[in-house]
């Protein structure tokens, strides 16, 4: 892994060809203009309010929007959600029909795929109206092997999965704090989940293994230490 200008974004190779890691939480792959991202949770807030727990609206508004900002800002002309985009059946209400629709419509000319995840199945398939090729893991597209959950590529290709909302836990002496990460094992790279009310899963790396860490707009490359 090596640092990349600007600070927001570092440059790994893998598999012949380069990702950029980026602050926002996702995944670009320049030589094919291309995002991905993973456990979105659309509609989670909707979800809890649903089942009583009172918890603001917004924040599927203002997620769809982050990756409005990335989609314009790379030129991309494809984006890759793998798995669990939708948190549940709840999630589907009308406020989150109408952002999508208004989303599909600022980006018509972007190749949308999602790979079902765990919450996807149980949520049931958006509405043919959102415009999604929604695929089985692993879905193959070039050198990767796009899945949700990690070890389903079965060796068709270099992993890029999501699932477990990646997580490593910096200590300095007394003082400790986790962030956000993007972990690279042997097979490939599990993606830092992107939903706003999504929380994380601290690893800890093996040998040989990597992570990228979040800390607000910088990065950060981080390998095993004994």
């Amino acid at each position: 892994m090596s640092t990349t200008t600007p600070p927001g974004e570092i440059a790994i190779d893998v598999a012949g060809t380069q990702l950029l890691c980026l602050w926002q939480r996702m995944l670009f792959w320049p030589e094919q203009r291309t995002l991905f991202v993973a456990d979105v949770h659309l509609g989670k807030a909707a979800s809890f309010r649903a089942a009583g727990v009172p918890l603001p609206s917004g924040h599927s508004g203002v997620d769809l929007d982050r990756i409005t900002t990335l989609l314009t800002a790379h030129e991309a002309t494809r984006l890759v959600i793998l798995g669990d985009m939708v948190h549940t059946r709840a999630s589907y209400t009308q406020a989150l029909d109408r952002h999508f629709r208004a989303f599909r419509a600022s980006h018509r000319d972007v190749d949308v795929v999602l790979v079902r995840g765990n919450h996807d199945r149980h949520a049931g398939d958006a509405p043919t109206e959102w415009q999604l090729r929604i695929v089985s893991e692993p879905y193959l597209l070039g050198p990767f092997a796009c899945c949700h959950e990690p070890g389903m590529a079965n060796g068709t290709g270099y992993e890029l999965a999501g699932h477990l909302h990646p997580a490593l836990r910096l200590q300095t002496g007394r003082e400790g704090v986790t962030l956000p990460c993007f972990w690279q094992h042997a097979s490939g790279i599990v993606l830092p989940a992107f939903g706003s009310l999504t929380g994380n899963f601290t690893l800890r790396l093996k040998p040989a293994e990597g992570a990228v860490v979040i800390a607000g707009q910088h990065l950060h490359a981080i390998k095993y230490r004994e």
